[in-house]
């Protein structure tokens, strides 16, 4: 019986790579699965900002950019306070990168 519950659960979480692989709209639901460099992360909002993005992974918006990867090879450059909605065609997974300082 228990084990059903958690099956449930994990079909309450909608992957957004899975989909944005696939080519389908991601729909709306409770919980969305996202990829962040290697690692998974659900998260319960349909929007998140590149902090937010950046707080799950334990980096800040100080030393860390983050990069939206859409369907087909497009990076986009989320902003700290950009929102990110997760339910956008294509929208496939993010990854960070440590900001150069570089000497102007």
């Amino acid at each position: 019986m228990e084990n059903q519950g958690a099956k449930h659960i994990e079909e309450d979480v909608i992957d957004i790579e899975e989909f944005a692989r696939a080519g389908k709209p991601v729909p709306k639901g409770k919980r969305y699965r996202i990829r962040i460099d290697k690692e998974m992360f659900v998260v319960s909002q349909s929007t998140i900002t590149g902090k937010e993005l950046l707080a799950l992974v334990g980096k800040t918006a100080e030393k860390y950019n983050v990069y939206l990867h859409v369907r087909g090879g497009q990076t986009k450059l989320i902003k700290p306070d950009e929102k990110v909605d997760l339910t956008a065609p294509g929208v496939e997974r993010f990854t960070t990168m440590k900001i150069e300082n570089t000497e102007g």
